[in-house]
């Protein structure tokens, strides 16, 4: 991994839209860590804000531990990227791993799944909590049963019963896409967010992010943000309403994958596809569609296959007694129309392993 210093994400992004670079976001290493075994595809490389670290990989596992990834929601590419991550470096250490997910993002539908793998016995736990506070206490009882917990993408309250906690530089994310939307508009204008629920870590921190930036720009005005409840229709119809309400806004940040589909419909179904700039967190099939269409101008890909591969190396180096690193923060690649048949393939998430 090379080292770079005095980029910020944001920076990454300005340069990424005029140059269709491929640019990616790294974290950085410690002296007594180990580079990232994962790479994204070309471009500069930065440290994200915030917790800077990695997981390297621990020696083959001393036996087949029995490791369950309990994704956000069942169907998502990211997380099913996620889980192409976990399954290729379960196979590197000799583990086994079993991935399933509630229909919804929904703790009411995760916590049951949770119960059920809970009630297995497992040696660890992947998991990406759908609420930080209603996940807490059923994630208290899994690591008191003696379960090693490593918490991917999302997080909760009291992280402290995880033996890491791995996720992306969420605000930075969010400050990243003001960016790109303030460079596609420099006259400034009426933006807003779309996100999926309140109370789930990632999000939150991409709405804060973006909000901050929002504020600091007497350019622009803040219209706050809209929760789609991880439904591309539901972002869809709150679209086309906001754009009823305030037919001059200039920008839209969608926080995540469906929030960015359905964000894209909803102005396709305004006609306002040359106004309105749409700045999506996430990479599927759908947003990349939408991106070469010229409806979403910009992507913040996360690294999930990164999250998941890191994810395993805490769970079987806790499992062996190692030491592990308790916070992690990987980065992301800015996608744009330019670059995404490019330096960028690799950056765009997966529909299967």
């Amino acid at each position: 991994m090379n080292r770079t210093t005095a980029l910020t994400a944001a920076g990454l992004l300005l340069m990424a839209l005029p140059l269709a670079a491929c640019t990616s976001s790294k974290p950085a290493e410690t002296a007594q860590q180990a580079p990232s075994p994962a790479q994204s595809p070309g471009g500069a490389t930065a440290a994200p804000t915030g917790t800077e670290s990695s997981i390297p990989a621990p020696q083959k596992a001393s036996k087949n531990y029995n490791l369950q990834f309990i994704q956000g929601v069942a169907g998502d590419e990211f997380y099913i990227t996620m889980q192409c991550g976990i399954q290729a470096q379960a196979a590197k250490l000799g583990v086994s791993v079993k991935t399933q997910g509630p229909q919804k993002f929904d703790p009411t539908l995760q916590k049951p799944v949770l119960d059920s793998v809970v009630a297995g016995k497992p040696d660890a736990i992947l998991i990406a909590p759908t609420d930080v506070t209603a996940m807490q206490s059923p994630l208290n009882a899994a690591a008191q049963a003696g379960i090693k917990i490593v918490l991917v993408d999302t997080t909760v309250k009291d992280p402290s019963i995880a033996v890491s906690a791995i996720a992306s530089d969420n605000e930075g994310g969010g400050k990243a896409a003001f960016e790109a939307i303030k460079q596609l508009n420099p006259n400034g204008g009426k933006v807003m967010a779309m996100s999926v629920n309140p109370g789930i870590s990632t999000t939150d921190a991409r709405v804060k992010g973006f909000e901050e930036a929002v504020k600091a720009d007497p350019k622009f005005t803040y219209l706050g943000v809209q929760y789609d409840k991880d439904d591309p229709a539901t972002a869809a119809n709150l679209m086309g309403s906001a754009l009823q309400k305030d037919p001059d806004i200039v920008g839209v940040f969608a926080t995540n994958l469906f929030s960015a589909e359905g964000t894209a419909t909803g102005v396709r179904q305004s006609g306002k596809q040359q106004q309105v700039k749409i700045v999506g967190f996430d990479a599927g099939p759908n947003q990349v569609k939408d991106l070469k269409q010229g409806t979403i101008q910009a992507l913040v890909a996360q690294e999930p296959g990164v999250i998941g591969e890191y994810g395993v190396n805490a769970a079987v180096t806790a499992l062996e007694g190692g030491q592990v690193t308790p916070k992690v923060q990987t980065g992301f690649t800015i996608i744009t129309k330019d670059n995404v048949d490019g330096e960028a393939a690799g950056a765009v998430y997966k529909s299967s392993c």
